[in-house]
């Protein structure tokens, strides 16, 4: 066991962990992890019942507990916070096309939601939130990363206050490959129906990651962030076409590949790190961390005083970072439960 992971472990132990969205693919496996990691109690607070219920059976661990809220609202939280230690942030509105629809509703959720949270936090006293950001974050052009940018800024803002013992951390994310809406399921089920995968662009580039790594960025932050960070996990990357193709040859199929073009609200490639947020970025060998602006309510340091040097530097995207190869790629691919248990559970 690595030192960062006795860390980890010795701070779970005994605690109190609260996951919001915690049914989600993210949620779900920050909830194994804490149970895993010796956790007292893990609870569960998100809008599903049906999910809940899902949950509570698969896991069957009486260290579990659910409950039944919407972040939105703040009256609802009742005792779900009170005595706990950490607290994941997952819940999100994260479908963009739904998005550019109802932003208004995104909001409420990803920036108001993500406020109450967080307030919430620092009034029962916990040790530390972490708050799940997104690769759309950073210049979005959507609704979905404008709301997460908010977001960031409005946790950051917390973070200054100067008052409360909560650390408030920001961790942000690429692609999870397999999780719930992703691409992945999606050509999986078009390949079974013997359906044309369709493929939006096949040069656009997308960060990948699985899901036990970003919960590995959730313990580093919790264990290793300071007072207001943003950390990133480095990922490397692929073109959509790539993850087709090899999805084909892993479920040695012949379907057509159909282009569709670009959805509303979609980018050739991500951004993990804007180019002003690398100029300042620390190198933590797997991991980025950007140390958050700690200039108090004094306008003058924001209108009339300097300070940042802008320099050359270029923003972390995944059409910059490490290119999987083909071959790298179906390997990983390959691992993925999601993958493992569709192919043997497939008769063509």
């Amino acid at each position: 066991m690595t030192s960062r992971e006795q860390l980890s472990s010795e701070r779970l132990a005994e605690s109190v962990v609260l996951v919001t969205g915690g049914t989600g693919s993210f949620g779900e496996t920050a909830v194994i992890r804490a149970l895993q990691g010796g956790a007292a109690e893990v609870r569960v607070f998100s809008r599903d019942e049906l999910k809940q219920d899902l949950m509570r059976q698969k896991l069957s661990d009486a260290r579990l507990k659910f409950y039944i809220g919407d972040t939105r609202d703040p009256s609802c939280f009742g005792d779900a916070f009170q005595g706990v230690d950490y607290v994941f942030h997952a819940a999100a509105m994260k479908q963009v096309p739904s998005g550019e629809f109802f932003p208004l509703e995104i909001v409420k959720t990803n920036v108001l939601g993500s406020s109450n949270v967080i307030l919430e936090s620092k009034r029962q006293g916990v040790r530390a939130v972490v708050c799940l950001s997104t690769d759309k974050a950073v210049y979005p052009i959507n609704a979905m990363g404008m709301s997460k940018a908010l977001m960031e800024k409005v946790a950051q803002a917390h973070s200054r206050d100067g008052i409360s013992d909560t650390k408030i951390v920001v961790t942000r994310y690429g692609n999870v490959m397999a999780s719930r809406g992703s691409v992945i399921p999606r050509f999986i089920s078009q390949i079974k129906s013997g359906e044309p995968l369709t493929v939006t662009d096949p040069n656009m580039t997308r960060f990948l990651m699985t899901l036990p790594e970003s919960m590995d960025l959730v313990e580093h932050a919790f264990t290793q962030g300071h007072q207001g960070d943003l950390l990133v996990r480095k990922a490397p990357a692929a073109t959509i076409g790539q993850l087709a193709e090899a999805l084909k040859l892993i479920f040695d199929s012949e379907v057509p590949v159909k282009i569709i073009g670009a959805r509303h609200g979609e980018k050739l490639f991500e951004s993990l790190m804007s180019s002003e947020e690398s100029a300042v970025a620390e190198d933590q060998g797997d991991y980025f961390r950007v140390p958050t602006d700690y200039r108090d309510l004094r306008y003058e340091a924001f209108f009339d005083e300097g300070g940042l040097v802008l320099s050359d530097v270029h923003a972390y995207t995944s059409h910059n970072t490490t290119r999987l190869t083909d071959e790298k790629l179906v390997a990983v691919l390959e691992q993925l439960p999601l993958v493992e248990e569709e192919k043997r559970t497939w008769d063509k």
